[in-house]
């Protein structure tokens, strides 16, 4: 049986859990809630013109969503190769898939320097090993969001919500230094 739908025969017996899904990554997968997706999406302005990509996208539903609400094209980035499956199962079902690719490979590995938007739903740590590259490689206007853990450091968020259980930090990347 698959350890998804293994430990969902045992959430109702045990409420205060997060639902989550240990990868083989450095984060468990825990789906974020869909008022919060919206929040991320509303708060980057995210749009037809718009390259969004999540890393450590899960089930895919962020760039699902930012697809079928907001009109954008984005890719997903997971390591979890039954996660990229159920992804593309469920672009499909949105039918959204013409405009969304997920790719199954490290997040630290991806390629995301076409992204306007980057979306974060991982740990403290790994947002701090991600804002080099962020900072380098995306274009100055690109937007990121993250859910729950900041990791920014000195990169001051622009933006942070706080209407739900846990923040919303909001970033946009700077022209560089001269």
């Amino acid at each position: 049986m698959h350890r998804r739908k293994l430990l969902q025969l045992f959430w109702p017996a045990l409420p205060v859990f997060p639902q989550y899904l240990e990868t083989r990554g450095e984060a468990p997968w825990v789906p974020t809630p869909d008022e919060v997706i919206d929040t991320m999406l509303r708060l980057t302005r995210v749009g037809p013109n718009d390259i969004v990509y999540d890393l450590g996208c899960g089930d895919g539903r962020i760039v699902i969503a930012a697809a079928k609400n907001f009109g954008a094209r984005g890719v997903g980035i997971e390591i979890e190769p039954e996660l990229v499956a159920e992804a593309r199962a469920a672009a499909k079902d949105a039918r959204v898939e013409s405009r969304v690719e997920f790719i199954e490979q490290d997040l630290f590995k991806a390629d995301f320097s076409r992204a306007t938007v980057v979306t974060l739903y991982l740990f403290t740590r790994m947002n701090e090993r991600l804002k080099p590259r962020l900072l380098n490689e995306l274009k100055p206007g690109s937007r990121v969001v993250a859910y729950q853990f900041n990791g920014m450091g000195d990169w001051k968020p622009l933006e942070v919500v706080t209407t739900h259980n846990h923040p919303v930090y909001f970033w946009v990347v700077p022209d560089p230094p001269r």
